[in-house]
């Protein structure tokens, strides 16, 4: 059974996530520690559950969701995954952080680059990678397949989608991308979002003003 920590991190209130199941094998997904007191709270949850990280995994690379990536790597010694054409904005990270006046340590490079249909298997659960740009260039989301579970990033949110004013944004792609590949899935489905509350395929199709013809 897969169990799921959020913590709200940064400035932002990034969602960082640690998915893990009865096997103790955890992902550790968009870390945004980004001050001691943060770092601490996600290593000591870690800890006390007695987990052990397999990977990271930035569902894209906008700040907010990679400014703990350094000290996680340094940490855990584990494979930082990205998706295929996140590179540029990950490297960028410091740059964009002096922007928004935070403080930020730059990302390792990452070691592998995720790409459409591909599975990752952590433990006992199976997670697919579904492409879905459109706030990002390449943003990608974790679909545990037989928990109905996704690990969603900035793409859908709570009534709500991700922003795409950004560079590499792209409304009509983001609205395309949710429609064709999110809302196919079960009802039942639960989204853990990027920002805010968890949510469900089912809840967003009769009530996300973004997608069902209000806005």
């Amino acid at each position: 059974m897969i169990k799921i920590k959020s913590f709200a991190f940064n400035a932002f209130s990034e969602n960082t996530y640690v998915v893990y199941d009865d096997s103790r094998c955890a992902l550790l997904i968009d870390p945004g520690c980004n001050d001691g007191n943060e770092k601490k709270m996600l290593s000591d949850f870690i800890k006390k559950e007695s987990l052990i990280v397999s990977h990271i995994i930035n569902t894209h690379c906008h700040i907010d969701h990679v400014l703990g990536n350094k000290y996680c790597k340094d940490l855990y010694q584990v494979p930082l995954w990205i998706p295929e054409g996140e590179e540029a904005l990950l490297a960028k990270m410091p740059q964009v952080a002096s922007l928004y006046a935070v403080y930020a340590e730059a990302s390792p490079p990452p070691d592998h680059l995720m790409t459409e249909g591909e599975e990752l298997i952590c433990g006992l659960t199976k997670w697919l990678f579904i492409s879905t740009p459109g706030h990002s260039p390449a943003s990608i989301c974790l679909y545990a397949v037989l928990e109905h579970t996704i690990i969603g990033g900035d793409v859908l949110f709570y009534e709500s989608i991700g922003r795409t004013d950004l560079p590499g944004g792209n409304h009509q792609q983001l609205l395309q991308n949710i429609r064709q590949k999110l809302f196919t899935l079960p009802d039942e489905t639960i989204v853990y979002p990027g920002h805010g509350p968890t949510t469900t395929i089912g809840h967003e199709k009769k009530h996300n003003p973004f997608l069902n013809g209000q806005i």
